[in-house]
């Protein structure tokens, strides 16, 4: 692919980059490795200090910033308002409590290992390789830099190559802050040059958040290399109703589960379970809601949906429903791609699924709800647990008992109950399965990519 911005609200191509070459990337992995060697002396103090730096040219800078997400990607001018913004958080939620997070634990009775005293400390493991997706441009990549920074290590961001103003904008943001120089820093580079540099013996870890197949690569190459890697994949998130939800609020939160970022989210709620004495009623409301969202320019506060990121995209998305149709799914709203210029795709609502349509196992990356009929809660978590993914989930009831059983059967790495899977600073995000392993977000996040090391003193 080439490293290229396309407005997808055009199709027309706005920018283009040319790629580093290998003398370039080689300069950057030294900076890194430098900048690493400076950094971990630093105190948590000084850290937190350039990053809170850093959180405030985010919201100075969020207006520019803000329209550079959408014209890369197509989402609407106010989710990249608040995608920046809440990067910012994310950013001063780690300068507060790094520190807490990675301090040091006392062996209450050292006695019992024969030492005098006994304890635990995290180190940084040095230069971590971040491999990121072009949905979130800004959100996907803080995440991790936040934390990584705060703990000492230094990153490299191979970033989407449909997003390499973003890619850019990183590339200099921790600097101008105040961190040294090649603490952050991103390479201009396609997928195939990925497994190179994670071969160097100065990379120590690698995080990724996109497909199965690029998880399953990288995941490769850094077994081949023991070196430690964390995996956030794709997701078939459920959103489940039974009879005692409060069914007009799940149909609205509902809509807004599936068509966030353009329904271009791993965490969305992409199958809708129904339990069939509320299913009705659901499937009304919703598919009314999903057909009365407004679909333009992403540019347009007004609007609701924008286009899919990439043309790629749109004729993925449009060949899952079309399979689906053509092997006699029941189309209640949208259905199709409208007739205007750039990779739109109508808010579509499909049930009468069966198992034969591609559409039930596969990841849907678009505003396309599939909506199943379930007999009872045993029937829905049959439904919700037959995909191999398994990032998160939502489920819809007002039974104190109900909400256990699923949280306890539920095969996901979060179970949100009478809402929608976000992810939060506060809390671990990640899945199991085929959506991938390790945690990011919370402390389990800055733990990652530390080294757990015992000390014992005689």
């Amino acid at each position: 692919m080439a490293i290229a911005t396309t407005n997808p609200a055009t199709g027309v191509i706005e920018k283009t980059f040319e790629p580093h070459d290998s003398d370039e990337v080689e300069r950057r992995i030294t900076a890194a490795q430098s900048a690493f060697v400076e950094l971990k002396s630093t105190s948590y103090a000084q850290r937190g200090q350039w990053m809170r730096a850093a959180a405030d040219l985010l919201e100075t800078e969020v207006d520019a910033t803000a329209r550079m997400l959408t014209v890369e990607m197509g989402k609407p001018i106010g989710q990249s308002e608040a995608e920046v913004l809440k990067c910012a958080k994310n950013m001063r939620f780690y300068a507060d409590e790094a520190e807490g997070f990675l301090a040091e634990e006392k062996l209450a009775d050292p006695s019992a290992v024969n030492a005098s005293s006994a304890w635990t400390r995290y180190d940084p493991l040095g230069v971590v390789l971040a491999v990121m997706p072009w949905n979130y441009p800004l959100w996907q990549v803080i995440r991790f830099a936040a934390p990584a920074l705060m703990a000492g290590n230094s990153g490299l961001l191979k970033h989407a190559s449909n997003v390499p103003q973003s890619a850019l904008y990183l590339d200099t943001l921790f600097e101008r802050a105040g961190f040294p120089a090649g603490a952050f820093t991103t390479l201009l580079i396609g997928s195939a040059e990925v497994k190179a540099v994670l071969e160097d013996r100065r990379v120590k870890a690698v995080t990724l958040t996109g497909s199965e197949p690029a998880g399953r690569s990288v995941a490769s190459t850094a077994g081949e290399q023991i070196k430690k890697a964390v995996l956030e994949l794709g997701g078939s998130d459920p959103f489940l109703v039974m009879p005692s939800a409060d069914v007009d609020a799940a149909a609205t939160m509902a809509v807004k589960a599936r068509i966030s970022n353009n329904g271009q989210s791993c965490i969305a709620g992409k199958r809708f379970i129904v339990h069939t004495d509320v299913y009705d009623e659901f499937a009304r409301v919703f598919s009314q809601k999903m057909a009365a969202l407004v679909v333009g320019d992403p540019l347009d506060p007004a609007t609701e949906i924008g286009p899919i990121a990439t043309e790629s995209g749109l004729n993925d998305l449009a060949e899952l429903v079309d399979d689906a149709v053509a092997k006699g799914a029941v189309v209640l709203a949208g259905g199709s791609a409208p007739d205007r210029a750039g990779f739109y795709y109508s808010p579509t609502v499909l049930a009468g699924l069966t198992d034969d349509m591609r559409i039930v196992m596969e990841e849907t990356f678009g505003p396309v709800a599939s909506l199943y009929r379930a007999a009872d809660r045993s029937d829905a978590l049959a439904i919700a647990n037959q995909t191999t993914f398994g990032l998160s989930s939502a489920v819809w009831t007002q039974d104190s008992e109900e909400q256990d059983w699923f949280t306890r059967n539920l095969d996901a790495g979060a179970v949100f109950i009478n809402g929608m899977t976000v992810s939060y600073p506060e809390l671990p995000f990640g899945g199991i399965k085929d959506s991938g392993y390790g945690r990011e977000l919370a402390a389990a996040g800055i733990r990652e990519f530390c080294n757990l090391k015992t000390v014992w003193k005689a």
